[in-house]
């Protein structure tokens, strides 16, 4: 099924492993022909996919949370819950190995891609689809915690990389994009982590939204939503256009090049060539994150969590550029903390960068 609703999500079952490993018709396609494929005949399934797992270990910490409402969840090309859903989309991408494979050659980042990434994007959305439930939006507690909702979405935001009035899980501080994202960013918070959400945000102001999401998930846990929907809009199957369609649009879209960004990469690293055997500077970004993120902060005195946004910047901009590291000259660990240590000081200073939503 290309939909699942999570409140009739069985335990795991014997011949789960088999089925984990679905292989469908174009399986064994090489890409050209594979980017000629409509989505509406990919066929797939979230049942047996990567995706099932994922979605078990959200009903866990909805269950944990003490809450009776599950959502629905169907395959479309983003992630999204439309207003008045009780579901959410997910990207189709994020049901076939095949096809996350293909989504990173392409566009050099899977978003969802590793379990916990995936897990913080569904509690995200799981936020969304439970505020149209139980329609949480319209109470006055809501909006004093976390603003009017008729504020207007806007195509990019600003964000505030040391304000303490936010949660953090997404990337880009997406709580600060509009109050229902803060609202979605709090409550994946709270479920996500909930036995240090308390420590974790313990001199932070976001704190009070955090006790409040406590104090309402309790309220609602056990309570029969007021809504119930069962529209999937842009459903995969209804999509018509080709894989490749989808991709080209996708480069449009999310690929415009930082050129300053490009200049100081290049740099520090060097272009790796086709089927070089060379690391890429994005791994060697990955394996060093711990190391170079503990010691830009303590050098700089820049929180951690600010470091680590500016490295995965690094991170995807090497992707991009197909760069390449050479873990043999010291001198690329030095260059690489003082890239890291000048964008870190950067989001810092201009205190409002802007960002994509």
């Amino acid at each position: 099924m290309s939909s699942l609703s999570l409140q009739g999500l069985r335990p795991r079952a014997a011949n789960a492993r088999a089925r984990s490993k679905r292989r469908y018709w174009w399986s064994d396609l090489p890409d050209d022909e594979l980017l000629t494929v409509p989505l509406s005949e990919l066929g797939l399934e979230i049942e047996g996919s990567p995706l099932e797992e994922r979605l078990r270990v959200l009903c866990d910490d909805l269950e944990r949370a003490g809450l009776r409402f599950r959502p629905y969840v169907w395959l479309s090309t983003d992630w999204f819950c439309p207003d008045g859903c009780t579901g959410f989309a997910i990207p189709f991408f994020l049901a076939s190995k095949r096809l996350m494979a293909l989504e990173r050659k392409l566009l050099f980042d899977v978003e969802g891609g590793t379990s916990d990434e995936c897990l913080r994007l569904l509690r995200h959305e799981t936020g969304h689809a439970l505020d149209n439930a139980y329609r949480l939006r319209r109470r006055r507690e809501f909006r004093e915690h976390f603003g009017p909702v008729s504020q207007r979405y806007k195509a990019s935001y600003r964000a505030n990389p040391v304000s303490r009035q936010f949660v953090i899980s997404l990337d880009g501080w997406y709580a600060q994009s509009h109050p229902l994202e803060d609202f979605a960013e709090t409550f994946a918070v709270r479920i996500g982590e909930p036995r240090t959400w308390r420590k974790r945000y313990a001199d932070w102001a976001a704190l009070r939204k955090l006790v409040y999401m406590d104090e309402l998930l309790t309220e609602v846990g056990e309570s029969t939503p007021a809504l119930r929907s069962t529209a999937r809009p842009e459903s995969l199957s209804r999509e018509s256009q080709t894989l490749g369609e989808y991709y080209v649009q996708r480069r449009k879209d999310y690929l415009d090049e930082d050129e300053r960004a490009d200049q100081r990469l290049s740099a520090v690293f060097e272009a790796r060539p086709r089927r070089s055997r060379r690391e890429s500077a994005a791994g060697f970004l990955r394996a060093n994150r711990r190391d170079l993120v503990e010691a830009v902060s303590n050098v700089s005195r820049v929180e951690r969590y600010v470091v680590d946004q500016a490295l995965r910047e690094m991170v995807r901009g090497c992707r991009r550029l197909s760069l390449a590291a050479d873990r043999d000259d010291p001198s690329t660990m030095v260059r690489a903390g003082a890239l890291l240590g000048v964008m870190s000081h950067e989001l810092v200073t201009n205190r409002s960068p802007e960002f994509r939503r």
